[in-house]
């Protein structure tokens, strides 16, 4: 497999979803988003149609990577998700968060299973893949393992893959290099978010600024034959823009050596 470029970065828009509301904000931040130096974006929390982010993206000559769609739509309507993804330019998506999941009750989490299986195998059938955004809440063990081996164990690796994130794997009690080796050849996406300690409370931070141990999980990534580091921060200090910033000029300093 070839080593990660900076081609293979993008940045999660949801990071931005504050100033991605209107076609004018969505144009300027894409086009702070292209300064420094983000080569592609993942495309969620936006305020316009795809057709009108595909054309400012575009002319920006930033790529999608992939998307994240609602939960209903994609267990109800995975049809339509295979039309939006077109519209945008993609093949990738991903499944947000449980909605309406009770986690305690393995009759739900069942369900839940059955119908990310049954809409991933719609989504392989048109070229696209699925793949499952996982938190915290997923680390809860039922039985000998956690949900999310339950998830993984219970669908087929050609319906369901794996947009692993570092923070909630961290979060969660979980090694997110560890999950990356369990999860080789089947996690083509991947949000990188930093882990820090604030006084008493876990923190979202920039890329480099928390205590993730980046070479072991970016090593880990490109041997799980992992496609796309995407950067995301759900909650930054300050201007978001500054630390997308951040979080990029790390990721180059540490893909140029």
């Amino acid at each position: 497999m070839p080593t990660y470029t900076l081609d293979n970065v993008a940045l999660q828009l949801y990071t931005l979803r504050n100033f991605t509301k209107t076609l004018p904000d969505f144009q300027m931040a894409v086009e702070k988003v292209r300064q420094i130096g983000y080569r592609a974006v993942q495309v969620s929390g936006i305020g316009i149609s795809y057709p009108e982010a595909k054309k400012v993206l575009d002319d920006a000559g930033l790529k999608v990577c992939a998307t994240h769609e609602s939960s209903e739509s994609i267990l109800q309507k995975p049809e339509a998700v295979v039309e939006r993804l077109k519209q945008i330019g993609a093949t990738h998506t991903a499944y947000p968060w449980p909605a309406g999941i009770d986690f305690d009750n393995q009759e739900s989490v069942e369900n839940l299973i059955s119908q990310l299986d049954a809409s991933g195998a719609v989504l392989a059938r048109n070229g696209c893949t699925l793949s499952y955004h996982n938190h915290a809440l997923e680390f809860v063990r039922l039985g000998n393992a956690t949900i999310l081996d339950y998830i993984y164990e219970k669908t087929n690796p050609a319906h369901l893959k794996a947009e692993l994130d570092t923070y909630w794997v961290q979060y969660g009690g979980g090694d997110p290099v560890a999950w990356l080796e369990k999860l080789s050849g089947r996690a083509p996406l991947l949000h990188l978010k930093d882990y820090a300690f604030i006084k008493d409370k876990p923190v979202f931070a920039e890329i480099g600024q928390g205590n993730l141990d980046w070479k072991r999980i970016i090593a880990a990534a490109e041997k799980a034959g992992t496609e796309w580091l995407i950067v995301e921060q759900d909650v930054c200090p300050g201007d978001p823009f500054d630390s997308i910033k951040i979080s990029y000029d790390y990721l180059k300093g540490l893909l140029s050596h």
